[in-house]
């Protein structure tokens, strides 16, 4: 039994969260006086509170319970009998969870009432449905759902007062075969990797591919060669630069680009020397309708666009925001706003905050509150929106950022249509047609709401007429080349996984992280290294239908058909056991072809990591980091170093890691490095300690 105070609890309801901080914060949403009390045993914190009988609200650390296979089997494949266990079973650096089972059992014996209140998504429902079912003895099916989208006091006592009479089972099935799929791709796949490699060379390195993963490297590998083999292409532009007024202004030819060098000078020849005359002068007014609300996809992008945080760290700052109740729940693909959230409730809220009173009091003073709304719609959570609470302490500015981006979005998706105005003036030159183009916002409507995450590009030409002379000043012809496919960033890659339907809203900012981590990729503009490119040429070779994203897209089907209800966990598993039963016998015939590739694609992505760049000093070689036998310090030498033909060497700080940039010095041209260290934010070094750039107190 618990103890109360003086009191032995001898029944009460369990309320089983997903972390720590949102069970604080719902055993005092719940709490009748608003003061639940705090326990602890054995590391595991757990609340206490009073509301028509008494609750305990208790944590999970995330998943407790794991996929693992039924045999112990050491590194071999394939591995197709699986179950779910605790996770200290199966990982290493796991062992708290034990105990915290173990505090959920003890108070799961005397409780007559089980809810599960985890976020309600997929995670958190399997979450939940695990520890009901494992360390509560089977209380699964007698349990009820808390259903939220936002940590605030209101919406909690709501989820609790009318809860849902069950866990929604197909939702849970479709998590556990998720999970389940995965385990069995990742599992086989990155073991046959790992053991060809290890096999052969001597020497373990983890290496991984999975479902998702495959397909995301596939299409990264195939913008990798495209970019490689890409041939440029000259063409030319012509540009007139005309004077109307006192301003001299660029005007295009209409034609650009020019396909043919003898072509662009026969136009600028006709050109020369020459007036032009406007032909026409084409104004046109359009509306730019207000933005959608974020889902979590948008908001990743948006705030890669505007900060430069990686999807995987605005995921986590997000996460952090709802959990102090300042947004709702993130992990969402819903571009709708319900009116059950209050509009009018939030925005008065959000009008205590100075720097938003006077929006939210506009916003308030109209007729009625209707938000710009996408197509796309999650039954689970609404678009994000903010909650209107007040921080309860200081926000880092990383997450005052976000707050702030994610405010303001939701009073821009209220606000009117910005009205714009564009003109285009065609000017003719000797029979060579030239446009001006312009741009300017009338009204600005919803913009002044989102300031200053975007700026109307107004370009403003001068008042002119058809008919009009135009001095020509100059014509001019630009020589270019066509430029290689551009390079994935973190936002494009996501959207592209997006756009093929492959990983959910949850994962797939963690794929990208992991592909990263694995050095199958690096760079923010995102470089397939060798070892990543031999991974897909492998697995092209050997076992095509992993890499498939058609093969992945269906998966992602079936998964979801399975949450309708037109589709069983069963013959899911079934077909995935019947793909992979090929894919691992093919891998495991070809194991020294497969781990000898894989080996040398090792080498080089580890050389390739060492490298900073070219060695100005003998032209040939390479600057590469190195570690000193004797003193143990790192540094950066020439690869001619060990052909005795070069002695170029420049020190290294000691702490953190160093990345190569890519770029050269403005000042002297030796390369730039960047230096990450814990706790600091990374900052960039030319590796010259006598760079004229430097101060005395530079740090090396």
């Amino acid at each position: 039994m618990l103890r109360c105070g003086s009191r032995l609890l001898r029944s009460y309801t369990l309320i089983i969260t997903e972390k720590p901080d949102a069970a604080s914060r719902i055993a005092s949403a719940l709490d009748a006086e608003g003061k639940a009390a705090k326990k602890v045993e054995n590391g595991v914190p757990y609340y206490l509170a009073k509301r028509n009988g008494n609750i305990v609200v208790v944590p999970a650390l995330g998943h407790l319970y794991t996929v693992a296979g039924k045999k112990k089997a050491g590194r071999g494949y394939p591995v197709f009998d699986f179950h779910w266990v605790p996770r200290h079973l199966a990982e290493r650096g796991a062992s708290l969870i034990r105990t915290w089972l173990k505090v959920i059992s003890k108070l799961a014996e005397n409780a007559d009432k089980f809810i599960d209140a985890c976020d309600y998504d997929i995670e958190g429902s399997i979450i939940g449905y695990s520890i009901l079912k494992y360390a509560c003895g089977g209380k699964e099916n007698v349990a009820r759902r808390m259903k939220y989208s936002t940590l605030t006091k209101e919406e909690l006592e709501k989820s609790y007062t009318e809860p849902l009479s069950s866990l929604d089972f197909a939702l849970i099935a479709a998590g556990l075969t998720r999970h389940e799929v995965d385990w069995l791709y990742g599992i086989n796949l990155s073991r046959a990797l790992t053991a060809a490699t290890k096999n052969y060379s001597g020497r373990y390195a983890t290496l991984s591919t999975g479902r998702v993963q495959g397909p995301t490297l596939k299409f990264l590998e195939t913008r990798e060669k495209s970019i490689k083999c890409f041939v440029p292409i000259p063409y030319w532009n012509i540009e007139a630069r005309v004077k109307v007024g006192r301003r001299v202004l660029e005007a295009e030819y209409e034609n650009n680009p020019v396909e043919m060098k003898t072509e662009a000078e026969k136009i600028i020849e006709d050109c020369r020397d020459i007036d032009g005359e406007t032909e026409k002068v084409t104004v046109k007014t359009f509306q730019q309708m207000p933005p959608l609300p974020f889902d979590l996809g948008s908001l990743q992008s948006e705030a890669y666009r505007l900060f430069r945080y990686t999807p995987l760290r605005t995921s986590s700052i997000a996460q952090r925001l709802y959990l102090a109740a300042l947004i709702s729940y993130p992990r969402t693909s819903s571009q709708k706003l319900p009116p059950q959230i209050g509009y009018a409730a939030i925005l008065k809220k959000l009008g205590r905050i100075p720097e938003y009173k006077q929006d939210a009091l506009e916003l308030l003073a109209k007729p009625a509150l209707k938000p710009n709304e996408g197509k796309k719609i999650d039954l689970a959570h609404p678009a994000i929106y903010p909650t209107g609470n007040l921080p309860e302490k200081s926000l880092n500015s990383a997450e005052r950022r976000i707050w702030d981006l994610v405010v303001r979005r939701f009073m821009a998706v209220f606000g009117e249509p910005a009205v714009m105005q564009s003109v285009k003036v065609a000017i003719n030159i000797n029979g060579n047609r030239f446009h001006l183009n312009g741009r300017r916002t009338l009204e600005e409507g919803w913009i002044r709401f989102y300031t200053p995450y975007f700026k109307s590009a107004d370009a403003v030409l001068p008042s002119m007429e058809e008919g009009q002379k135009v001095a020509v000043k100059q014509v001019v012809l630009e020589d270019k080349f066509t430029a290689p496919p551009a390079r994935y960033n973190p936002s494009s890659l996501l959207k592209r996984m997006e756009k093929e339907e492959i990983g959910t809203k949850a994962t797939r900012a963690g794929i990208i992280q992991t592909l990263n981590k694995r050095k199958y990729t690096r760079e923010e503009r995102i470089v397939v290294t060798d070892l990543g490119l031999e991974v897909v040429d492998v697995l092209n070779e050997y076992c095509p239908a992993v890499v498939s994203i058609e093969l992945t897209r269906k998966l992602e089907e079936r998964m979801n058909n399975i949450q309708q209800g037109n589709e069983t966990r069963e013959n899911v598993l079934k077909d995935t056991i019947e793909i992979l039963k090929p894919v691992t016998e093919q891998l495991k015939n070809n194991e020294r072809l497969i781990g000898e590739r894989l080996s040398q694609g090792l080498m080089k992505a580890r050389l390739e990591e060492r490298v900073i760049g070219s060695c100005l000093a003998c032209k040939n070689g390479k600057l590469v980091i190195l570690r000193s036998r004797t003193s143990g310090k790192r540094f950066i030498g020439c690869t001619n170093y060990f052909e005795g033909t070069c002695k170029t060497s420049f020190p290294l700080p000691q702490k953190g890691s160093v990345k190569p940039t890519g770029n050269a010095c403005k000042s002297c041209d030796w390369p730039i490095v960047r230096i990450y260290i814990r706790g600091n934010r990374p900052w960039n070094l030319c590796i010259n300690p006598l760079c004229p750039t430097k101060k005395k107190d530079n740090r090396i």
